[in-house]
């Protein structure tokens, strides 16, 4: 089969074409024959070589975890999928997507809704079930919650501004001024310029902030949670002495595959109450994959950027 690969941490142009076997499944998995995959900055952190010392891979390395297509084998225990069902799924980390098949674990595939393409399922396992369990499983959000999401364009940013304003929340969201209708059409209540707004004048008292930013920004999420609030970070660790002054939970939160949450999010999708924002679509080629890397190591793409590879 055709995959994209890396054979050692580096920049973009690492990304290359080779020929390797389809993976032989377990009987706990199914075979998927890819349609569509996304770009996560989990993708190019690996590549770059960021994350070796806490997650070492052996190479050739598939990057990429999302992954929608049609099932094409299914292993002995398999006993909710079928041959040609069309599904999508969030792999283990060490079945990569950038490839013709991929090997994935029955528990973490969901049947993907007919009224939703390839492209669109592809760009919502990793952000959308991120933004899920920021949201649901450690925000516990309900009606009237105030909700801060840092970076709303971004893929788990446009995410979480569309589920929190389906479970009834009062959504904030920072992003650059380019951005401002985009946010508001996916529903945000009050956006902040970030470039001409400190957030902190704006947000008082938040039930509940989703920091997909870090660093400083994460640091001073903290001002602006109530007291007894809540805050979630995707990319640091929130002070856990400064929160604990103010009983304030904190948590930075690592993705748990889930497939049955992943068929919750497909239901909304199916119903239009979440649409995935795709900013690219770019090809199943190295020239393909290494732009797509580039566009997310900008910080600044728009949506998900999704590889098409049928």
């Amino acid at each position: 089969m055709k995959a994209i690969v890396i054979e050692k941490y580096g920049q973009a142009n690492e990304l290359t074409e080779k020929e390797l076997p389809v993976p032989e499944i377990k009987p706990n998995q199914i075979l998927i024959e890819m349609h569509a995959t996304s770009i996560n900055p989990i993708d190019w952190k690996l590549r770059a070589g960021y994350l070796a010392n806490n997650m070492p891979f052996e190479f050739p390395l598939i990057l990429g975890w999302d992954a929608a297509g049609v099932v094409s084998k299914v292993g002995s225990d398999v006993t909710k999928f079928k041959e040609g069902d069309e599904v999508f799924a969030r792999p283990a980390m060490e079945n990569g997507t950038y490839a013709e098949y991929v090997a994935v674990d029955e528990d973490l595939v969901a049947l993907k809704p007919e009224s939703v393409s390839y492209n669109e399922a592809a760009a919502a396992p990793l952000a959308g079930l991120t933004a899920w369990q920021c949201l649901l499983d450690f925000g516990k959000i309900k009606t009237g919650d105030k909700v801060l999401i840092h970076a709303g364009s971004g893929g788990v940013g446009s995410f979480a501004i569309q589920i929190a304003k389906h479970f009834g929340a009062y959504v904030y969201s920072t992003a650059s001024g380019k951005n401002e209708d985009f946010l508001k059409q996916l529903g945000v209540d009050e956006f902040i310029n970030y470039k001409t707004t400190d957030f902190t004048d704006v947000v008082k008292d938040a039930d509940l902030v989703v920091d997909t930013m870090g660093g400083e920004i994460l640091e001073r999420s903290l001002d602006v949670v109530k007291d007894g609030g809540k805050l979630v970070s995707i990319v640091g660790q929130p002070d856990a002495e400064k929160a604990e002054k103010r009983d304030i939970e904190t948590e930075s939160l690592w993705l748990n595959p889930n497939g049955k949450q992943l068929a919750e999010l497909g239901e909304l999708m199916s119903k239009g109450k979440v649409n995935a924002q795709i900013g690219h679509i770019l090809p199943f080629t190295e020239e393909g994959l290494r732009e797509a890397h580039k566009i997310s190591e900008t910080h600044h793409a728009k949506g998900k950027i999704v590889i098409e590879i049928k």
